[in-house]
C-alpha cells in the first residue's frame, strides 16, 4: 500500500526542489485516484489474506508465526487507512469552511 504512493511521492519532491526560474511542467505518471485506488485494492488483499490465514489457523493447518504475521500486517493496514480517511476529512472539512 505504501508503495503505490511512493511515484507519487517522488513527483511531489520533484515538484518541490525544481528552480522557480524553470518553466511548471506537468507530471507524468498515476494520477491521484489512480494511486488511491491502488493503495486501497492491496489493503483489502492484505485484509483478505490475514482473514483466510485466521482460519487456515483456527483449523490447525497453519503455522501460527504466519498466523500471527498477517493477522499484525492487516492490523498496520487498517491503522494506515483509517489515518489516511481521518486527514481526508480532516481536509475537506477545512476547504469546506473557507469562504468563497
Amino acid at each position: 500500500m505504501i508503495g503505490a504512493l511512493l511515484p507519487l511521492a517522488a513527483s511531489a519532491v520533484q515538484a518541490l526542489t525544481t528552480s522557480p526560474a524553470a518553466p511548471a511542467t506537468a507530471v507524468s505518471g498515476a494520477s491521484f485516484s489512480d494511486v488511491m485506488a491502488q493503495a486501497s485494492s492491496d489493503a483489502l488483499k492484505t485484509l483478505k489474506t490475514a482473514e483466510a490465514s485466521s482460519m487456515t489457523g483456527l483449523e490447525g493447518k497453519a503455522n501460527v508465526q504466519q498466523v500471527v504475521e498477517n493477522v499484525m500486517s492487516a492490523e498496520r493496514t487498517l491503522q494506515t487507512t483509517l489515518a489516511i480517511r481521518d486527514k481526508a476529512v480532516a481536509a475537506w472539512q477545512q476547504i469546506s469552511q473557507m469562504p468563497i
